[in-house]
């Protein structure tokens, strides 16, 4: 894979702008990466679970919970324009 076109194709959809000298230094180590994915690949798979997560981890967010919030005079005061009780915004589509 680490020809020229795939080096530059590589470049091009990270957005990198690379000189001759770092190409040609790259291209071994993306020869050596593709490699290894490919060896990943030929991996029989087949028995392992699907996992989302590297530990078995099960619900870790925290119970819903409602606290007391700020007077709506507190917030409003620090606003550059309100009305009703809502921020005043200027109007952004047609």
């Amino acid at each position: 894979m680490s020809t020229e076109f795939d080096i530059d194709r590589v470049a091009t959809l990270a957005r990198l702008k690379l000189s001759v000298s770092e190409k040609e230094r790259l291209a071994p180590q993306l020869a050596k990466i593709v490699d290894y994915i490919n060896q990943l690949n030929e991996l029989d798979t087949a028995a392992i679970e699907p996992t989302s997560h590297v530990l078995p981890v099960q619900n870790v967010f925290r119970e819903d919970s409602t606290d007391s919030s700020l007077p709506p005079s507190d917030y409003l005061s620090l606003a550059p324009r309100h009305d009703k009780g809502h921020y005043e915004v200027p109007q952004i589509l047609g």
